[in-house]
């Protein structure tokens, strides 16, 4: 039986880590595309197209990529940060669909019958077409800004990976079911349980 895919759509801190990981709390295997594309920096051809692009200065003493040296020139303003940043979506985003690829195979063969696709990048990497529900995890700016503050970020960083990405109205209007995540975790369970129901009875 092929496995139910469903991807996370939404802006940045929106919370759709935290949908991932009620779904995955109700039976769902969770694919999480950030701690693939960590994985795929660490995959020897995309280090070694960081190293002829970028030189050694984005690499730590211990061989590996700095991520945080790599997002500082990817976010980056424009015009430079966004055509830097294409480019390496270019090296890692292929190896990253092969790790979910891989994943999503692995839990299939094991029985799970639905998983979750957590990726900032769903639109962007044309991920969304091997989904089969979309879900938009709703909140507002300020709110979203608020959580994003918490990680540590800027205004300016959070506005930097939110131009990054696909605009909010498409995603919105991409979506199967939109999940309002402006209140409390309870009430984002409740609306998570639910939808959960209507997939598995």
């Amino acid at each position: 039986m092929p496995i139910h895919l469903i991807g996370l759509l939404g802006g940045v801190a929106s919370g759709k880590s935290l949908v991932a990981r009620e779904l995955a709390r109700l039976g769902a295997g969770l694919l999480d595309a950030d701690r693939a594309g960590h994985e795929a920096l660490g995959v020897e051809r995309v280090k070694q197209a960081v190293r002829k692009h970028w030189g050694p200065g984005v690499f730590g003493a211990d061989g590996e990529i700095d991520r945080a040296r790599l997002s500082r020139i990817v976010f980056a303003a424009p015009p430079d940060g966004p055509r830097e940043r294409r480019y390496l979506e270019q090296i890692t985003h292929p190896e990253i669909g092969r790790i979910l690829h891989r994943q999503a195979g692995e839990m299939a063969s094991l029985g799970v019958a639905v998983a979750v696709l957590d990726a900032p990048l769903l639109i962007e990497a044309g991920w969304d077409h091997c989904c089969d529900t979309l879900v938009f995890v709703d909140a507002p700016r300020e709110l979203r800004l608020t959580r994003a503050r918490k990680r540590g970020w800027s205004e300016e960083e959070f506005a930097a990976r939110e131009e990054a990405q696909e605009s909010l109205d498409v995603k919105r209007k991409r979506a199967h079911l939109i999940l309002d995540n402006s209140g409390s975790v309870e009430q984002v369970r409740a609306q998570v349980e639910r939808f959960w129901r209507t997939l598995v009875g």
